[in-house]
């Protein structure tokens, strides 16, 4: 199983040192020292993917938004990318941005205890509200439970560490405007914006936001290479695979989900021959139950299956 983490990503480093000599018009150019191998990135059937995805969307029972980008073809796609959309969990990759960001500036540190009391237990998903009061944990180890196991109580420690507002600011910052966080999980005492949460619950997005915040993590550009590197490193170990990775095996794909009982939400970076953004976002879904072949979910999963389709797996390699 490590072995084949560890080619998958391999694999994904040459693919990135290939993307960095790619011209305008998707093929790489040979480096000053004479590369004898060409990167060609193929391009997809978008007309055919789009008519599937509109087929999968149009099928759902509830309201359906996506927005798919190639990072090294240019191709895009989308549906209702505009439109506000409830985030769910999906919301903790911007706490985990914000975090890395404040580290980044050495007003934090991974290193910084986070006592665990009682008061600070939330049920649902994670861990740590079963475990001992006074528990010290650090900064990482929060922000590796709130993305791998989305881990609610560590998410609300990490929010009154760095505060809900900061998250809005750093979003902003990225020109992300529509995409913030309104209280602690489960906490809706705690809410900066209470109309906001009555509407969309924990966070708000829309589709082409948060596929621009997956793409600035690809790109090095949410914070900066090395903790961009590190959050898609956590990506990568989130053990939920119910949603857009659920009919997909051997493609690295760090992603994020988020589950409530009217919405489910995903956005992934899939490595295949390019780099595909993918992020889908559900919401007044008819079916809210918490069963594995939810209907959101399996719509989630056969979007999912469309995209890794669309495009080729194994980087195309030619002697120029």
């Amino acid at each position: 199983m490590m072995a084949a983490q560890n080619n998958f990503r391999n694999a994904a480093a040459a693919l990135l040192l290939s993307a960095t000599l790619t011209n305008a018009q998707g093929t790489a150019k040979p480096s000053a020292a004479g590369t004898a191998l060409v990167a060609t990135f193929m391009r997809a059937d978008t007309a055919q993917l789009h008519r599937t995805l509109e087929s999968i969307a149009a099928a759902h029972r509830g309201i359906v938004g996506y927005s798919i980008h190639n990072l090294d073809t240019g191709e895009r796609l989308e549906r209702r990318g505009d439109e506000t959309f409830p985030t769910a969990s999906l919301i903790k990759v911007p706490i985990m941005v914000t975090v890395f960001d404040l580290v980044a500036k050495g007003k934090l540190s991974l290193d910084d205890p986070l006592t665990l009391l009682t008061i600070d237990k939330v049920g649902g998903a994670g861990v740590l509200y079963l475990l001992h009061n006074g528990l010290v944990i650090t900064v990482r180890d929060a922000v590796s439970l709130m993305i791998t196991t989305s881990d609610n109580t560590a998410t609300n420690l990490l929010l009154d560490r760095i505060l809900i507002r900061r998250v809005w600011d750093q979003m902003e910052a990225l020109g992300l405007p529509h995409t913030k966080v309104h209280h602690k999980v489960s906490t809706w005492a705690s809410s900066v914006a209470p109309d906001s949460t009555k509407k969309y619950g924990l966070g708000v997005t829309t589709p082409n936001e948060m596929a621009r915040l997956f793409e600035l993590l690809a790109r090095g550009k949410a914070v900066d290479t090395r903790s961009d590197s590190t959050m898609l490193a956590l990506l990568d170990e989130n053990q939920d695979g119910n949603q857009m990775q659920r009919y997909i095996a051997g493609v690295r794909a760090p992603h994020k989900t988020g589950s409530v009982d009217a919405s489910r939400t995903e956005c992934a970076i899939f490595f295949l021959q390019s780099r595909v953004v993918a992020c889908a976002l559900t919401k007044e879904n008819v079916d809210q139950s918490w069963l594995p072949d939810n209907e959101a979910q399996v719509t989630l999963g056969r979007i999912g299956d469309a995209v890794v389709k669309a495009w080729p797996r194994a980087p195309t390699l030619k002697t120029p």
